[in-house]
C-alpha cells in the first residue's frame, strides 16, 4: 500500500502518513550519534564522527558540530550535504537580525526560522525532505541556557538532554538513569563522554572519532561563547575521564621488556 505514497512528499496516504518525511527520518537514524545536555551553567554537545582517516585534516574539516552564531551552536546527524546547506541559511538569518536590531537573534527564533523552511520542503511539489536532525544550543538573556532539537518534518521541541542519530534510544535510557537537574558543565561533558562510550558502534573513543564542543557564558565579559574542541583538547578530556585509547607505547611495553631482559642471558651463555 505505501508504494502508491511514498513517491511524492505532498501525498497523503490513508492512513494519514507522509512516507517521504518518515523515510528522512530513517536515515537520520542511520547517522553518527550526536548529544546534547543542558547543565545550570551550559550546554554541551558531542558528535561521533562516521568519516575517519589519519590523512583528514582535522583542523579544518567538521562532520557534526558547526557554530551558528555568537550565542548559538548546532549538533547535526544525517546528511551533511543538507547540514551544510540548513546551516548557511540559519548563518544568515542570525546576521540580519544582528544587523537589524544589534542584538543576537533568540535561540527559539532561530530554531522556528529553520523550521519553517523545513516545512516547506514537506508541502511544495517537487521537493524533498531535508535528511537531517539538527540539535541548538544558545543562550538569550531572558531563557538562559536553552536546547532544541528540530527535525524533516519542522517540528522542534525543547529538551533537557537528548540523542540524535545512531543508538539513540540506548544513549536516552542513559541520559534518563543518569541526568540530574543541578548538573554542571564539567559533569555534563563527563556525562557525554559515558554515554558515547556505550553507544558509538567502535570499542575506544579518541579525537578522530568525535567532535565536541560547549557553550558557556565568559567569565570576564559575560556574554555567551561557544568553543568547538581541538582533537588535542578532545583527547586531553578523554584522558581526564580515563577514557582514552590506549598508547601504543603502553600496550607493547610489557613485551619490549621481557625481551630486553632475555637478551643478557644468551649473551652470558
Amino acid at each position: 500500500m505505501s508504494r502508491r505514497y511514498d513517491s511524492r512528499t505532498t501525498t497523503f496516504s490513508p492512513e494519514g502518513r507522509l512516507f517521504q518525511v518518515e523515510y528522512a527520518m530513517e536515515a537520520i537514524s542511520h547517522a553518527g550519534t550526536c548529544l546534547g545536555i543542558l547543565s545550570k551553567d551550559g550546554i554541551v554537545i558531542a558528535g561521533e564522527k562516521k568519516v575517519t582517516s589519519k590523512l583528514l585534516e582535522q583542523d579544518t574539516s567538521s562532520e557534526k558540530i558547526y557554530a551558528l552564531s555568537d550565542n548559538c551552536i548546532a549538533g547535526v546527524a544525517g546528511m551533511t550535504a543538507d547540514a551544510n546547506s540548513l546551516v548557511n541559511y540559519a548563518r544568515n538569518q542570525a546576521q540580519v537580525y544582528l544587523r537589524s536590531y544589534d542584538d543576537d537573534m533568540p535561540i527559539e527564533q532561530l530554531t522556528q526560522r529553520l523550521c519553517d523552511l523545513k516545512q516547506g520542503y514537506t508541502q511544495y511539489g517537487g521537493l524533498r525532505p531535508f535528511g537531517v536532525s539538527i540539535l541548538y544550543a544558545g543562550y538569550d538573556p531572558h531563557h538562559q541556557f536553552q536546547l532544541y532539537h528540530s527535525d524533516p518534518s519542522g517540528n522542534y521541541s525543547g529538551w533537557k538532554a537528548t540523542c540524535i542519530g545512531n543508538n539513540n534510544g540506548t544513549a536516552t535510557s542513559l541520559l534518563k538513569q543518569d541526568y540530574k537537574e543541578d548538573i554542571s558543565l564539567q559533569d555534563a561533558m563527563g556525562l557525554a563522554l559515558k554515554v558515547l562510550s556505550k553507544t558509538m558502534d567502535s570499542t575506544s573513543l579518541d579525537s578522530e572519532k568525535l567532535e565536541f564542543a560547549t557553550m558557556s557564558l565568559d567569565k570576564r565579559t559575560g556574554k555567551p561563547h561557544g568553543k568547538i574542541f581541538r582533537p588535542k583538547e578532545i583527547d586531553a578530556l578523554l584522558e581526564k575521564h580515563g577514557l582514552a585509547k590506549p598508547k601504543e607505547g603502553e600496550a607493547s611495553g610489557g613485551a619490549s621488556t621481557s625481551t630486553t631482559a632475555a637478551a643478557p642471558m644468551v649473551v652470558d651463555s
